[in-house]
């Protein structure tokens, strides 16, 4: 069957979806619990994949575009690290890489375990107001975190895994949940805040790729997914620069006082 574009998902819509995704992507309130609810209220019942996977490519550029410099050091790191292995241990890029990889096995097997749960919560908003909660809990605790450590453990790091694994389910925010626990387990806020994006990069390329196996010819896209992908790329990428500044001000708990009467109100509803 050939892939097309749009199902009904116009240039003006895949904007505004965009700007959805790439605003509550890196901000610490669920991207899939929004997409949910605006799924919901506007009647969108199944978009272009075309746009899921541009979306997700707009959100992962903006990540590449504002750690560009930590990446690129990584990439030396790694290259270095393949002829003398035991730089994975004895330098600090090669214990974060080993922390990204390690970090992204666990979140990969309990996304995979979760997979089901998640899809059921997406189609009851209940269910996502509860992860609404869940996201709020964690990013009031972020508050009274006091991590001091500038490196992430190996230990931390599956800490971190578990938290985006959890992250699958829409109302589990992934941004939220990953900077707030690795901060409870001691990591200082610009260092959780580095490394959980770090760890993103995989997560988000691999739900394009897992996305872009169910489509056929990829080369008939639209313009709605190219408009949808770059207003992602742009509204992710402010929003990464303001979430940066909230955490190094010890602000992120104030998303708490949204996402707690949104995840009431979609429960009693």
């Amino acid at each position: 069957m050939a892939f097309h574009l749009s199902e009904g998902i116009d240039a003006l819509t895949a904007a505004a979806l965009g700007a959805l995704q790439g605003l509550t992507e890196f901000l610490p309130v669920s991207s899939s619990g929004h997409v949910a609810i605006a799924a919901h209220y506007f009647g969108i019942r199944e978009s272009s994949l075309a746009l899921v996977i541009f979306l997700h490519l707009g959100t992962l550029l903006a990540t590449v575009l504002l750690f560009r410099q930590d990446i690129a050091g990584l990439i030396r790191e790694a290259g270095a690290a393949m002829r003398k292995p035991e730089r994975f241990i004895r330098t600090p890029e090669g214990r974060t890489l080993v922390a990204i990889l390690l970090a992204t096995l666990v979140t990969a097997s309990l996304g995979l375990f979760l997979r089901n749960t998640a899809e059921a919560f997406a189609t009851d908003l209940r269910l996502v107001g509860y992860g609404f909660l869940i996201s709020a809990a964690f990013l009031l605790a972020s508050g009274i975190a006091r991590g001091s450590s500038d490196e992430v453990s190996w230990p931390q790091a599956i800490g971190i895994g578990l938290a985006q694994g959890v992250a699958v389910l829409p109302g589990v925010s992934r941004s939220g949940v990953t900077i707030a626990i690795a901060m409870l387990l001691g990591v200082e806020s610009n260092t959780a805040f580095r490394f959980s994006f770090l760890v993103s990069l995989p997560a988000i390329v691999g739900a394009a790729v897992f996305e872009a196996s169910g489509a056929e010819g990829l080369g008939s896209l639209g313009l709605g997914a190219w408009v949808g992908g770059a207003t992602a790329l742009v509204t992710g990428y402010v929003s990464l620069v303001i979430l940066r500044q909230i955490i190094l001000v010890g602000r992120m708990w104030t998303f708490a006082l949204y996402l707690v009467p949104l995840g009431v109100f979609l429960i009693a509803h």
